[in-house]
């Protein structure tokens, strides 16, 4: 059997590390081999926002880079299917597999339709149940395209159900992500904190941080930084409100940085001595970040996951969520606050006073990527 793996963006790379580890275990453990050829659409083409994830997840370099880049959504999704068409022409696989629900999902998932080569997506099913978000388009798309839909929980499975999915082309695997984090955490937890801090740091810093003693940022999606009233008031929020409570941690995503000196907001932040922004972080240091965090602010749908299973108060930054797993009501650590700046605040004080509570959701135990390949190779063998 021969399989694309595709990946695009960051969250991407956490998901296909454990599953190329499985594959290279079942390799050389039977006589039936699988190849594989790795493909990397570019879509984060940063060198912190990919090439770090590459080494600390220990990805082998692609055997395929797109070079996709920035752009416009339809721009990254044409030239991404004008240039994987190619590959897929030349390679002929028997599957394409795709993770998540960036670009690169979508793009690939279609062109590999279109060439009559069946597509796998692993964490089928999310849904939020907001059609403005990207994400959802890409994510209603691939599953309707998909041949085989490995979900992380028993929601997922339900949603694609609920959409008339055909049953046996359905799978719940787990979450793959956390076997990547099971995989990381004991590393993780001896890293030394000020020394992420200060290597990472945007500028010269003398602060030492206490351990557990701080909040951990993490903001990117457009809804919260693009537009300038938006961004301002969040900004304004952290260094008036949540900086006088604790010191806050900000790892930058590019865009938001952009943003953030667009509108004339980082100066304010760099000034206010109990915020400290980062340059985008590896893996390692991220989970280092947040397996000792007081609480996180974050609108990312991994660090929620993330978040859960450490046990780490979640305050999303977003009106809904596609993992409703990881809210409180079900057991998570979750809280949506969307951009209510007065629910925010009222939330992050009594996550303050939180204890860590982590939940393993069912199958969430560090062996999806398992289950995902071998779910594979019994729907190959039956077709």
């Amino acid at each position: 059997m021969k399989i694309i793996l595709v990946v695009g963006a960051r969250p991407n790379f956490v998901k296909i590390s454990p599953l190329i580890k499985a594959i290279k275990k079942h390799n050389n453990t039977s006589h039936q081999s699988i190849n594989y050829v790795l493909v990397h659409t570019g879509q984060h083409y940063d060198p912190f926002m990919s090439d770090t994830f590459f080494q600390s997840l220990e990805i082998p370099q692609p055997h395929f880079n797109l070079g996709i880049g920035s752009g416009t959504h339809a721009e990254q999704v044409g030239h991404t299917m004008i240039a994987f068409e190619k590959i897929l022409k030349s390679e002929k696989p028997d599957w394409v597999v795709v993770v998540g629900d960036v670009n690169a999902t979508l793009a690939c998932s279609v062109t590999a339709k279109k060439e009559q080569v069946k597509v796998c997506h692993i964490e089928a099913g999310l849904r939020s149940g907001d059609i403005k978000m990207p994400e959802e388009i890409n994510r209603l798309v691939t599953d309707r395209l998909s041949d085989l839909l490995l979900t992380p929980d028993q929601i997922s499975t339900n949603n694609l159900q609920r959409e008339g999915t055909d049953p046996s082309r359905i799978k719940m695997v787990g979450n793959i992500m956390i076997d990547s984090l099971n995989h990381a955490l004991e590393t993780a937890r001896t890293l030394d904190l000020n020394e992420i801090i200060k290597r990472n740091s945007t500028i010269t810093l003398d602060s030492h941080f206490e351990p557990e003693n701080y909040a951990l940022i993490t903001l990117h999606r457009p809804s919260n930084v693009d537009l300038q009233k938006d961004l301002t008031k969040i900004v304004t929020f952290l260094s008036k409100n949540a900086a006088k409570e604790i010191p806050l941690v900000w790892p930058v995503h590019p865009r938001t940085l952009k943003n953030l000196t667009k509108f004339e907001l980082l100066e304010k932040l760099k000034m206010n001595p109990n915020i400290f922004l980062l340059k985008p972080l590896s893996y390692f240091d991220m989970l280092k970040l947040n397996s000792t965090a007081k609480v996180v602010i974050t609108d990312s749908g991994g660090l929620q996951e993330e978040c859960t299973v450490l046990g780490t108060p979640c305050l999303t930054m977003r009106f809904n969520t596609e993992r409703p797993i990881t809210l409180q009501e079900r057991g998570g650590t979750s809280t949506l606050v969307g951009t209510d700046l007065d629910k925010l605040e009222i939330a992050f004080k009594k996550a303050l006073r939180q204890k860590r509570s982590p939940h393993i959701p069912e199958l969430w135990d560090g062996q999806t990527a398992d289950r995902c390949l071998q779910s594979l190779i019994e729907t190959h063998s039956q077709k």
